[in-house]
């Protein structure tokens, strides 16, 4: 759950942190762009974090279909039979 969250979070977080980098690159060294190398490894690692939460995703949306399974099929049972316990 921690990292599901972390995952989300770096979402938001990374293209900031490369926006900076850019910034700081562009100031220092104008003619050589060495961002780039940065920009590989965050944007590696920002796909890596979007599976993450598409896979965590994918299993609340999951559990949550088969719950709403399990309760209308209890509920089914129940009109049938009311005089039904448990």
């Amino acid at each position: 759950m921690r990292e599901t969250i972390g995952a989300f979070r770096f979402l938001f977080v990374a293209p900031f942190i490369l926006l900076m980098l850019v910034v700081i690159n562009w100031l220092t060294s104008p003619g050589d762009w060495w961002v780039q190398w940065a920009a590989l490894g965050l944007g590696i690692a920002w796909v890596i974090s979007l599976l993450r939460v598409i896979r965590a995703a994918i299993v609340v949306g999951g559990l949550s279909a088969l719950g709403l399974y399990l309760w209308r099929r209890h509920e089914s049972q129940n009109q049938r039979d009311p005089n039904r316990v448990g």
